[in-house]
């Protein structure tokens, strides 16, 4: 049975890594969304602050599964 996935896009950012924004991004659309599959980084960017990094940022893309069954809601 094929399944049915939604792609949606996100931003996050961190004042620790890119891998922590990357964290931070799959666990707030946990708080909403279920069945993550996984998150696909499209850009990484950070903020420069007198030649220091002070905030590293993403744009990613995050995938999960549709509820297919009757009686439950798709997202």
């Amino acid at each position: 049975m094929p399944k049915v996935v939604k792609v949606i896009e996100l931003l996050s950012e961190s004042p620790k890594s890119w891998e922590d924004a990357a964290q931070s991004a799959v666990s707030e659309a946990s708080k909403t969304l279920r069945n993550i599959r996984s998150i696909y980084i499209k850009e990484f960017t950070a903020a420069v602050d007198n030649g220091k990094v002070t905030s590293y940022r993403i744009n990613s893309k995050v995938t999960f599964d549709l509820e297919t069954e009757r009686g439950k809601s798709r997202r």
